[in-house]
């Protein structure tokens, strides 16, 4: 089914125990959309870029299958671009700089083919922007997902409720979860949630894990362990773009199938962080996605003996 994808596409240059990469590609909408072309391939990207960036690396996107139609190339200006380095526990990180560039004017208009989406993903952005979005579908999505962060509980706390209002599944981390709804315990932190709007709220837990909440039901799915960790980043609008690019492909919005959703999102995420950048999400096949989930079933099935 034909998905809308809405984020950054950007430069990084991430520092990590690991090593350093400089000025490589990333951005919320390039991993979401990566992530999802493995699973679905009608992909429609909404972003904006200089012409700073790789002609290669649009060439590769539209390889695998993601329309750039919605992607607004500023001639003479530069990139979204973002530095960090990561701490010891590869769990925080320090941002060293943060130059917005074209995305400080980027006031997104979708082409007249992708309105009829009926997935839509927002990634993290202004939720003003989010907004915009939404409003420019010709009728309401069968599903909308959407990420933000805490800068914009801090800053557009508003306006964020408004966007969240809108959606369908809301996706955040439980430091997130705690500051939106007021709660410490994410099972009251759903509830508060839900009230908010969205029926469906993943809150992702990094190497923890992520859980999925719909009313009073649960579901929990483990991180994969992994013997080392390169790059972070990047690895939760992974976790997305997976999420939505199952559920786009099986179009069933059961509980059930979110759950198995959730798990072919940390699945894709798992991928993500082996390398810096998205190299690892580049040229995946469909034989080692089946053994990361196998890996994923092992380490969760069990005979209860009761």
């Amino acid at each position: 089914m034909s998905l809308v994808t809405v984020g950054t596409v950007a430069f990084d240059s991430i520092e990590t125990p690991f090593g350093k990469a400089e000025r490589v590609v990333g951005g919320a909408a390039t991993y979401i959309s990566l992530a999802a072309s493995y699973f679905t391939k009608d992909i429609n990207l909404v972003s904006i870029v200089g012409d700073d960036f790789p002609d290669e690396e649009l060439k590769y996107m539209r390889k695998r299958g993601i329309n750039l139609d919605g992607l607004d190339i500023k001639a003479g200006k530069k990139s979204f671009f973002w530095a960090g380095r990561y701490h010891e526990n590869m769990n925080s990180r320090d941002t060293l700089d943060t130059q917005l560039n074209v995305l400080a004017d980027f006031n997104p208009k979708l082409p007249d083919s992708y309105r009829n989406a009926k997935y839509l993903m927002l990634g993290n952005l202004t939720p003003e922007i989010q907004m915009k979005v939404i409003r420019q579908m010709k009728k309401r999505p069968k599903l909308i997902v959407m990420d933000t962060m805490n800068f914009w509980m801090d800053v557009a706390m508003d306006a964020l409720k408004k966007t969240i209002k809108k959606v369908d599944v809301l996706t955040i981390n439980d430091e997130e979860a705690r500051q939106l709804s007021g709660e410490y315990s994410l099972v009251k932190a759903a509830k508060a949630i839900h009230k908010m709007g969205p029926e469906f709220l993943v809150i992702k837990k990094g190497e923890h894990g992520a859980l999925l909440f719909k009313g009073d039901k649960i579901f929990f799915a483990p991180a994969l362990p992994l013997a080392q960790v390169f790059d972070p980043t990047g690895a939760g609008d992974t976790f997305a773009g997976g999420f939505i690019g199952y559920l786009a492909k099986t179009n069933n919005l059961s509980f059930e199938n979110m759950k198995r959703a959730v798990i072919y999102g940390s699945a894709m995420a798992s991928f993500c962080v082996e390398e810096f950048s998205i190299e690892r999400l580049k040229g995946l096949r469909a034989s080692e996605i089946k053994k990361r989930l196998k890996r994923f079933v092992n380490i969760v099935n069990f005979d209860a003996q009761l």
